[in-house]
């Protein structure tokens, strides 16, 4: 195990490496001049100039590179004399919009996107797993047919079409729920739930319909396994049969796809965030890519790339638990 989680570690570390350098070229090869946004419409060569050797833009791209990577891990100083920012380790550099470090701008957004992750992910697994087993195991039924009906046409709406149907109806006509705002969790509980119920719904509607048609497929395969019949032909009793053996095993494709999903929805859910007014790290990243922030851009990039390569190393742990043929 400590053999196999090294070289995953190793990897982990070439993916976000080769995320980072690849991000870091692109935004050096498009005509966007962030040292031009800095300085305001009226400013002069000279003082361009002095913007960009500020910005370390002047420098090559290798170079700025470089210094980029060593900032992650040792931190640096950013500018020149006198007028110098020091950026503690991680140092993800400074935000050219609003000069704050990029570390403290996301680490201020994250709470906000990991309340709505967590919460839509809680509400779609429950309403996902549980449409998809009990299909599962009323194959060829009314029930059957009847859910997955429901689960491919709510698969067929995109999250800005519901997002928007639930404001209106919910909050605009029906009035049962106020706009959403965000409120701390640790400040008003119940406030956080409420004005977080809308975009869980919006994200559980979209989600929830992808895990109920994968569950039950999942499910449908484990319990037709030889091991099934054993079980039953030993007389154990149904419900363990379903859950300790069937359940157990069907899981596993679905885990697979939590992993990504929940490591994506931590890095932020830039169109429920936009729409809902929710101030995470997707609606950080949008309103980076609309002011062609390139610090601000790169950590949010690096953030999603660690979130997903992260659940994907604790998914391929859990595997061991969950089916003990991977463990064997």
């Amino acid at each position: 195990m400590i053999i196999y989680l090294a070289r995953r570690l190793a990897g982990v570390t070439g993916v976000l490496l080769a995320i980072c350098a690849i991000t870091f070229t692109i935004f050096y090869l498009l005509p966007a001049d962030p040292a031009a946004a800095a300085c305001g419409k009226t400013c002069s060569p000279e003082r361009l100039a002095e913007v960009r050797h500020f910005m370390g833009l002047d420098q090559p791209v290798w170079r700025q590179f470089a210094d980029y990577l060593v900032g992650i891990f040792a931190g640096r100083e950013l500018g020149t004399e006198p007028h110098t920012l020091s950026c503690g380790f991680p140092c993800l550099g400074y935000s050219y919009e609003n000069s704050l470090p990029v570390w403290e701008l996301l680490t201020d957004r994250l709470p906000v996107s990991a309340s709505l992750a967590f919460g839509a992910a809680l509400m779609w697994l429950v309403l996902g797993l549980g449409a998809g087993i009990t299909a599962a195991l009323r194959k060829g039924t009314t029930t059957d047919r009847t859910l997955m009906i429901g689960a491919v046409a709510t698969a067929s709406l995109p999250v800005y079409f519901t997002a928007v149907m639930l404001l209106y109806g919910v909050v605009r006509v029906a009035g049962l729920l106020p706009y959403p705002e965000y409120v701390p969790l640790t400040a008003e509980p119940a406030a956080w739930a409420t004005n977080l119920l809308l975009p869980w719904s919006a994200l559980a509607i979209l989600y929830a319909a992808m895990y109920a048609r994968q569950s039950r497929s999942s499910m449908i395969e484990a319990m037709a396994q030889p091991y099934i019949r054993t079980a039953r032909a030993k007389g154990m009793p149904e419900p363990t049969v379903i859950v300790k053996h069937g359940l157990r095993a069907g899981l596993t494709p679905v885990l697979t796809i939590f992993g990504m999903d929940l490591g994506g929805l931590l890095a932020g859910a830039v169109i429920t965030e936009s729409i809902f007014g929710i101030p995470g790290v997707g609606r950080l990243f949008f309103d980076a890519l609309q002011r062609s922030d390139q610090p601000v851009i790169l950590g949010v990039t690096l953030l999603a790339a660690f979130f997903i390569v992260a659940a994907n190393l604790i998914v391929d742990i859990l595997y061991a638990f969950i089916d003990p043929r991977v463990r064997y």
